[in-house]
């Protein structure tokens, strides 16, 4: 037999072989449990799967207390595992323009002026909203 028949033989062979596997049934009567488990209360518990894998639970972050210390420095300033907060400064070591921020609700739009890009943008912003809402409206 020459070397090309052989490779035919082998090509015929494997042919079969994966016909075999493919076809074979596949049933799953011992399936593996997917669910794991969680001590809770001391008791075993299973942990309930959600449509993504388990259910992560959240992390509790520790709180300061301590009044002197929440006057006196700006808590989780430091993202760092060394060192301390920074240290809270006298009002007077601030820029000025600091105690002017505004901290509360956006001005109104006729506070704006028509010549800003703030301005336009949010006559944009609620055009599109109301858009939005008379196209709710719409029944088809």
């Amino acid at each position: 037999m020459n070397s090309g028949g052989a490779f035919r033989l082998l090509a015929v062979c494997r042919q079969q072989i994966l016909r075999f596997q493919l076809n074979f049934p596949k049933n799953n009567y011992a399936k593996k449990d997917t669910g794991s488990v969680s001590m809770i209360g001391g008791a075993l518990k299973k942990k309930k799967l959600g449509k993504i894998g388990p259910v992560v639970e959240k992390k509790v972050l520790p709180v300061e207390t301590d009044a002197e210390k929440l006057v006196k420095f700006v808590c989780g300033s430091n993202i760092y595992t060394t060192g301390e907060d920074v240290q809270v400064k006298p009002d007077n070591e601030y820029p000025e323009w600091l105690w002017s921020v505004r901290t509360g609700p956006p001005p109104p739009l006729e506070e704006l002026d028509p010549n800003s890009k703030v301005y336009w943008k949010r006559i944009r912003k609620l055009a599109l909203r109301q858009n939005n809402k008379l196209a709710q409206l719409k029944k088809f």
